[in-house]
C-alpha cells in the first residue's frame, strides 16, 4: 500500500506546511536543552546532573516527571534511571518534579501526523520530527496518549547513564584511580582494591565538575531490572491505605469547600438563595464563582452538605436539553458541508459499490462519563506573592497558566506540587476543579483552602467520552470483502478540550477517526472518513480517546461484513492485514485461544484487532449464553510493544484495560435531559462488577520497532469483540453500546 495514496488532502497540506514552517523557523533551535529545573536554589555540595537526577550528601533523588494516575508510570521511570545508574530504586526519594519545560514530551509527535505508525519514510519520519521539535520548543509537559514509556525510555536511561559516569568522573578526581578501572553497583563507585564510595559521599566532588556529555547505553542484555518482573514502588503503600493522593492534603490553618456549578454545562448561574446554607453547622462562608457558588466550612462533608442546601437558579443549556437532538446533531452531520477530512482513499470504492449489492451498517457509540474512585479536588493558598496549588494532574505547565489567568499574576508565581492521583481515564486533564478552587481562596488570602467534589458533582461537571455514529457501506464477493465506506460523525475532542485550555486547534481532528482509518488491512478499495459535529454537550479524552469508538466502529463493521461474506473471522484478517507486525498479534492471539475449536453449545467466539497509539492489540472474547443471560468466561490478549519495561505491571494494564472497556461497553452511559447528565453516581453508571469480570489471559510481544505505551490500547478492541461473540452465539449484531440495552449480562 502506497504511502500518500493514502493520506487524506487537507492533512497533507496541512503536514507539509508544518515541515515548511519548521524549517523556517529553524528546527536547529529545537537541540537546544531547555534550562535544568533543578539547578536553581542548589545547596552548596549539591548536584544536578541533568532534569532528573540530583544527589546530595544525604540522598539520591530522582525527578519522574510523568504523572501517575494509576499506570503505575513513577515505578517504571524510576527503573529505567535506576537501569543505567547502578542504584536500587529503594534508594532513591522520587518526585514528580516541579513543572518544567525541561520535561517536554515529543511522543506526542506520533499522534499529531498523519501517517501510519509504521511508515518510516523519509516524508513520516520528517514530519514527525518537526511535530516533535515544535513539542520541545514550546516545552509541553503531559502524561496522556500512552506516550509516557515512549518519551522517557531513552531520556531517562541517559539521564541514568550521565549521572553514574559523572559521578564516577568525580571519584577519579578524588583517588587517582582512572575512570576505566571504576565500577559502580548498589549506589557506590567501587575500586580495584574493594573499596566503595557512597554516591552521596561523592555529591560535593561530583557537584564541582561539568557533568560527563557522552555516554553509552548499557545492552539490554545486561538489564537487571528493565524488562524484568518487578514491586511497583507504590503498591506497599496503596496495598496498606499509607498512599497519600490529592484528596488526603493537609495544610495548617486549611479550610474545607466543596462548590455546584451549573449542571448545563457552560451555562450561566442566574441566582442563588444561600439563607438556609449559612445557618449550618461548620459553614465559613458562601462564594459566587463563575457559573455556580461555592461553600467554605470546617470539613469537607459540612461543605458539601451546605452547598447542596443552596437553592440556585440555573441559566439554560448552551446545547440540546434532550438526548434526541444529540443523536440528530450527530446524524445530520454526515454532509459534505461537514466532512473534517478524508483520512483513506485506497483502490475505487464508489465504482465497486455501485455494481455490486452494497451492504449498510450504521453503528453508535454514547457519551461516557470518566468516573474514576478519587472525586475531583484541589488545594490552592494564594498569598501576595503568588499561588500555590496541590492536586493530581497530567499537564502540570498547564495548570500553572490556567490558575494564573484566575488569579491575574504571571504563570511563573504558580507555584504546582502533583499528586498521586486515584484514578483519572482522562478526568485530570480538565482545569475547571482547579480554577473553581482558586476563585474561593483569591476570596481567602493566606488561608488554605481545599475544595472536593462530592460525587454527584463529579459526574455532573464531568466532560464525557464524546457521542460518534459511523455509517458504512460494504460490499463482498467470493467470500472476501471487496469494498469498504466508512464514515464516522463525532464532535472535535480537541476542538472542545483546546477551547477550554484558551487553545485554538487548526486542521482536522484525527480523533473522530482514531482506530479507523489506520486499520492494518489492505482492502482493496477503502475509504475512511471523519465528519465534524458541531459541538454538543462539551467533551474530553477518554481512555483511548478516539478509538475508543471509531476502533469499535471499525471492527464491528468489519466483522460483520466478513460473516456476510461467510468467511471466518481470523482467517479473513489474516488475508487482508498488511504488516508482519499485526500479523504476528493475530497469529498469536490466535493460538492462544486455539482458534478453531468447536467450543460447544450455548457458546460463542468474537475476535477484534485495533491499532491505538502505536500499538496493535488483538482480542478473542468468549462467551456462554445462560438462562440468566450472557456470561464472559475468558478473553485472550496480544499486544506489541516494542519493549515491555515491566511484565507485571504489563498485564496488570492489559487486564484493565479490558476490565474498564467490556464493563463500559455493557453497562455505561451519559445520557442529558433538561441539559443535564441524567447519571450522576456509579449506580446509574455501572463499570464491570467482580462476579462479571472473566478470565483475562495476556501476552506481550515484541517485534515492533518503537517502544510504545500500554495503558489505553487494550480498550479499543473489546466492544467489538465482545459483540462479534455474542453474535456468534446468538445471531443478533449489536450496533450500539451500551450492550444492555439489547441483551442480559449476568
Amino acid at each position: 500500500m502506497g504511502r500518500l495514496k493514502t493520506i487524506g488532502r487537507r492533512s497533507f497540506l496541512i503536514g507539509s506546511a508544518t515541515i515548511l514552517g519548521g524549517v523556517a523557523f529553524g528546527t536547529f533551535m529545537a537541540a537546544r536543552p531547555h534550562e535544568n529545573p533543578l539547578t536553581a536554589g542548589l545547596g552548596d555540595g549539591e548536584a544536578a546532573f541533568n532534569p532528573y537526577v540530583k544527589l546530595t550528601s544525604s540522598k539520591i533523588t530522582l525527578i519522574v516527571p510523568h504523572a501517575d494516575i494509576g499506570q503505575g508510570v513513577q515505578s517504571a521511570q524510576a527503573a529505567l534511571i535506576a537501569e543505567e545508574l547502578d542504584i536500587e530504586v529503594e534508594q532513591a526519594t522520587l518526585s514528580f518534579g516541579e513543572p518544567s519545560a525541561a520535561y517536554y514530551n515529543t511522543a506526542f509527535a506520533d499522534e499529531g501526523v498523519p501517517f501510519m505508525s509504521f511508515d518510516d519514510g523519509s516524508v513520516a519520519e520528517t514530519m514527525r520530527d518537526v511535530v516533535g521539535a515544535v513539542v520541545k520548543l514550546i516545552g509541553i509537559q503531559a502524561t496522556g496518549g500512552s506516550t509516557s514509556m515512549p518519551d522517557q525510555y531513552e531520556k531517562l536511561r541517559m539521564a541514568g547513564a550521565v549521572a553514574r559516569e559523572t559521578i564516577k568522573a568525580a571519584a577519579s578526581q578524588r583517588t587517582g584511580v582512572p575512570v576505566d578501572q571504576l565500577k559502580t553497583a548498589n549506589g557506590a563507585v567501587e575500586l580495584p582494591d574493594g573499596t566503595t564510595i557512597a554516591y552521596t559521599d561523592l555529591a560535593a566532588d561530583a557537584a564541582r565538575i561539568a557533568p560527563v556529555a557522552h555516554v553509552a547505553l548499557r545492552d539490554p542484555s545486561t538489564w537487571t531490572k528493565v524488562g524484568k518482573p518487578m514491586m511497583r514502588t507504590d503498591i506497599p503503600a496503596k496495598s496498606t491505605g499509607a498512599q497519600a493522593f490529592g484528596i488526603d492534603i493537609e495544610l495548617d490553618g486549611m479550610v474545607h469547600a466543596s462548590v455546584r456549578v451549573n449542571p448545563r454545562k457552560g451555562a450561566e448561574m442566574i441566582g442563588f438563595d444561600a439563607t438556609v446554607a449559612k445557618s449550618m453547622r461548620g459553614v465559613k462562608a458562601i462564594v459566587p464563582i463563575k457559573n455556580g457558588v461555592g461553600v467554605v466550612a470546617d470539613n469537607t462533608w459540612r461543605a458539601i452538605q451546605a452547598v447542596n442546601a443552596i437553592d440556585v437558579d440555573w441559566g439554560p443549556a448552551p446545547y440540546p436539553a434532550e438526548m434526541d437532538g444529540h443523536w440528530a446533531e450527530v446524524a445530520a452531520s454526515f454532509i459534505d458541508e461537514r466532512l473534517d477530512d478524508e483520512w483513506r482513499a485506497d483502490g475505487d470504492v464508489d465504482a465497486i459499490l455501485s455494481t455490486s449489492e452494497v451492504i449498510d451498517i450504521e453503528n453508535r457509540a454514547p457519551y461516557v462519563a470518566h468516573q474514576p474512585l478519587e472525586p475531583l479536588n484541589a488545594t490552592v493558598l494564594v498569598t501576595a506573592g503568588g499561588v500555590e496549588v496541590w492536586t493530581g494532574h497530567q499537564m502540570p505547565r498547564f495548570v500553572q497558566q490556567q490558575v494564573a489567568r484566575v488569579a491575574r499574576v504571571e504563570a511563573e508565581q504558580v507555584t504546582f506540587h502533583n499528586q498521586f492521583s486515584g484514578g483519572s481515564f482522562g478526568h485530570r486533564l480538565e482545569f475547571e476543579h482547579i480554577k473553581q478552587a482558586t476563585e474561593v481562596a483569591m476570596t481567602m488570602p493566606g488561608t488554605p483552602v481545599k475544595m472536593t467534589y462530592s460525587r454527584e458533582e463529579d459526574f455532573l461537571q464531568d466532560f464525557p467520552r464524546q457521542i460518534a455514529m459511523s455509517r458504512a457501506k460494504g460490499a463482498v464477493a467470493n467470500g472476501q470483502i471487496i469494498a469498504l465506506s466508512l464514515d464516522i460523525a463525532a464532535p472535535s475532542v480537541v476542538a472542545s478540550q483546546g477551547g477550554r485550555m484558551g487553545q485554538t486547534m487548526p486542521g482536522p481532528d484525527a480523533q473522530i477517526v482514531a482506530g479507523a482509518w489506520n486499520m492494518p488491512y489492505d482492502i482493496p478499495n477503502l475509504r475512511v472518513r471523519g465528519y465534524r459535529v458541531p459541538e454538543l454537550g462539551p467533551i474530553s479524552s477518554w481512555r483511548s480517546v478516539g478509538a475508543s469508538h471509531a476502533g469499535f466502529f471499525a471492527e464491528n463493521t468489519l466483522d460483520e461484513l466478513i460473516r456476510r461474506a461467510g468467511a471466518d473471522p481470523m482467517e479473513e484478517r489474516l488475508r487482508l492485514v498488511n504488516h508482519p507486525v499485526h500479523r504476528a498479534v493475530l497469529e498469536t492471539v490466535a493460538e492462544m485461544a486455539n482458534w478453531g475449536v468447536d467450543l460447544g453449545p450455548n457458546r460463542g467466539r468474537g475476535l477484534a484487532l485495533v491499532e491505538s497509539f502505536g500499538v496493535p492489540t488483538a482480542e478473542v472474547v468468549d462467551i456462554s449464553i445462560t438462562n440468566n443471560g450472557i456470561k464472559i468466561d475468558k478473553v485472550y490478549v496480544v499486544a506489541d510493544v516494542g519493549k515491555i519495561i515491566d511484565p507485571i505491571n504489563f498485564e496488570n494494564q492489559v487486564q484493565g484495560g479490558v476490565v474498564w472497556a467490556l464493563g463500559h461497553a455493557i453497562n455505561s452511559e451519559i445520557t442529558y435531559a433538561d441539559g443535564m447528565a441524567e447519571q450522576t453516581n456509579y449506580h446509574a453508571a455501572e463499570g464491570m462488577r467482580i462476579f462479571q469480570t472473566p478470565e483475562i489471559i495476556v501476552r506481550g510481544l515484541e517485534n515492533a520497532e518503537k517502544i510504545r505505551g500500554v495503558g489505553e490500547p487494550p480498550v479499543p478492541p473489546a466492544a467489538a469483540a465482545l459483540a462479534s461473540a455474542i453474535f456468534d452465539a446468538t445471531g443478533k449484531r449489536l450496533r450500539e453500546m451500551p450492550f444492555n440495552k439489547f441483551v442480559d449480562f449476568v
